[in-house]
């Protein structure tokens, strides 16, 4: 933790925060009734942020000791993790992390014995399993916040080399499609906005992959008065970007007309040393995938001339071409790098996943399996109820007739 003289401002942001996630604090309120955790210790590698500050309060209101770290050496608020310090939190966590630092953290939170792990990026699964298989038998489960983490992990699952049931929390429909979506789309371009302050509106933006993050930043790209391009490898994800009004292409001709790039594939060197020197002049590179692999920045440094830092979380390179090419948040998730994350609204559907997943975990120890599992649609259900009793919704109800028709084969045309 960077300074503890960070606190107040840290307090002020979280309270800032827990004012719009009214959807987790309906969690909290019942996990103080029922200390769904009591007792147990729960380990986490996240972004270290005003939001995850109020799924510590949850957890710990069920009754759990916590230990957390960062899931990304750039994305750690460091108020923030003061505050978590203030109050009693064992927090790990400072921005700009070294690599050393980065790994020697999550072992303080493996060394806090935890019963359940909660990761973003499977970073900390990863060193459990590679370095302290002891610590396995003990483990009730963990969960996955993120698309490349659940990717590592069915990686894992295929491989047999996960070895206690881990839930993919990502996979709730209330978090890929709306955090992925609405989130993403919306902190991408905040990122990108306090890092270079460019103008959207007339530019054209690249996106590389149309996943359900790729899909919410052309959203928001073209909704700021961008004209967007899409690049892609799956063919169904480029019939949808081709539907939805992009243009789709291939990335040695999207790599020419291009005047700011945003990839969010989750795979490495999407932006790589062939495309760099057909860039334009002023170009703008951003990430929004979890790793730091998928523009190709060893090879940008070499083909580099001249680099200097032009102002905070932004990079100018000056190649051999003469033109000169900006990165934004030295590559890493530009939306934590450059600017504060997902807005709180988004992050409270999210954690509501992660708070009832660990509590599903305690329901289900010993019955659950060394594999990848999805929560149980009934409490994907739940979430979004209790979501829109937060933000004052009311929907209609099927009524009984209606009921009775949907459930009967009987009546046609």
């Amino acid at each position: 933790m960077k300074n503890l003289k960070l606190a107040e401002q840290g307090k002020k942001n979280v309270d800032l925060a827990r004012r719009r996630m009214g959807s987790l604090m309906k969690i909290k309120e019942r996990f103080m009734r029922e200390k769904p955790l009591r007792g147990l210790v729960i380990g986490l590698a996240l972004h270290v942020t005003k939001e995850t500050a109020i799924l510590l309060e949850t957890l710990q209101a069920g009754g759990a000791k916590i230990f957390i770290t960062g899931c990304n050496p750039l994305s750690t608020q460091d108020d923030v993790a003061a505050y978590l310090a203030r109050e009693g939190v064992n927090v790990y966590a400072y921005k700009g992390e070294t690599h050393a630092d980065y790994y020697r953290y999550l072992n303080y939170v493996i060394a806090g014995k935890p019963d359940i792990t909660i990761d973003d990026g499977c970073d900390l699964v990863s060193e459990i399993h590679k370095n302290h298989k002891s610590l396995i038998p003990h483990l009730i489960g963990g969960t996955e916040e993120t698309t490349t983490g659940v990717i590592r992990l069915r990686a894992m699952e295929r491989d047999k080399a996960l070895k206690y049931p881990v839930i993919a929390v990502n996979d709730n429909s209330t978090k890929h499609l709306v955090d992925n979506y609405y989130g993403t789309g919306q902190s991408t371009l905040d990122g990108i906005l306090r890092s270079s302050n460019i103008l959207f509106a007339g530019k054209t933006v690249v996106v590389v992959g149309y996943g359900d993050c790729g899909k919410g930043v052309a959203l928001r790209s073209k909704g700021m008065g961008a004209n967007v391009i899409v690049c892609e490898v799956d063919h169904f994800k480029a019939l949808q970007a081709y539907f939805d009004g992009f243009r789709v292409m291939e990335m040695k001709d999207a790599c020419k007309l291009g005047d700011i790039f945003i990839t969010v594939t989750g795979d490495i060197n999407v932006v790589a040393k062939p495309h760099f020197p057909h860039l334009k002049d002023g170009a703008v590179l951003a990430n929004s995938g979890h790793f730091d692999v998928e523009i190709q920045i060893k090879a940008l440094e070499k083909l580099a001339v001249k680099k200097r830092n032009i102002r905070p979380n932004l990079d100018e390179y000056t190649l051999s071409n003469g033109r000169t090419v900006y990165l934004a948040g030295e590559g890493r998730l530009v939306n934590l790098a450059a600017a504060e994350g997902h807005p709180s609204e988004i992050m409270g559907l999210s954690f509501c996943g992660q708070a009832l997943a660990c509590e599903y975990l305690v329901k289900n120890r010993g019955k659950l399996l060394p594999r990848v599992y999805t929560l149980p649609a009934a409490l994907d259900y739940e979430i979004a109820k209790i979501s829109l009793d937060s933000f004052g919704v009311k929907i209609d109800r099927l009524t009984a007739e209606q009921v009775k028709y949907l459930n009967s084969w009987e009546e046609g045309t």
